[in-house]
Order: structure tokens, then C-alpha cells, then sequence
């Protein structure tokens, strides 16, 4: 069923996993239940990352890896997405007009 239980009504009800945070070196860290960690097809090793949505929600997703081309630094490239993040409202405004 793909993690999602279906009522009679059709309305899907979100699966729920409880975990303790733990100490991670200076970090702090949580498992991921073997389920769900299938369903994200991440195995040690692999990144995810936290994406808050306007609800204040929590969606974690796997971090796709993506092959760059031979001549585009990875730190170049993150330059330019901090620069898009920071300036996301300029963006936005430009868009609109």
C-alpha cells in the first residue's frame, strides 16, 4: 500500500514513526524505520534532506545526485544557489513585473 492506509471514506491517513534523538559527535541524529527507509530508497551513506513547507510541515525527501558537466565546480555551483536563495524576494518581484 505504498505506507498509506486507505479508509472506507478513501481518505488516506499518514502513517506515523516515533524515533529518540540521539548524540551524534557534536550532532544530533535519528534513525530512519527500516520501512521508511525503503520507501525513500536511501541506504547508509546516502544524503536526504529537510524541506519545511508553508504549513510548517516537514517533508524529507532524497537528495538526487546530479552529474555535473566536466567544466562546473560543485562549489561554483552552490555559490550560485545561496545567491538565488538570498535573494529569492528580488527574484520573485522580478518575475512579477
Amino acid at each position: 500500500m505504498n505506507g498509506v492506509v486507505k479508509l472506507a471514506n478513501d481518505k488516506p491517513k499518514a502513517m506515523r514513526f516515533s524515533r529518540k534523538i540521539g548524540r551524534m559527535g557534536n550532532s544530533l541524529g535519528v534513525s530512519l524505520p527500516k520501512s521508511l527507509a525503503e520507501k525513500l530508497n536511501v541506504v547508509q551513506g546516502d544524503e536526504i534532506e529537510f524541506i519545511e513547507n508553508d504549513r510548517g510541515e516537514v517533508v524529507l525527501k532524497k537528495v538526487r545526485q546530479v552529474q555535473l558537466p566536466d567544466k562546473v565546480r560543485p562549489e561554483v555551483l552552490e555559490a550560485f544557489f545561496d545567491v538565488f536563495e538570498e535573494d529569492e524576494g528580488i527574484l520573485e518581484d522580478l518575475r512579477e513585473r
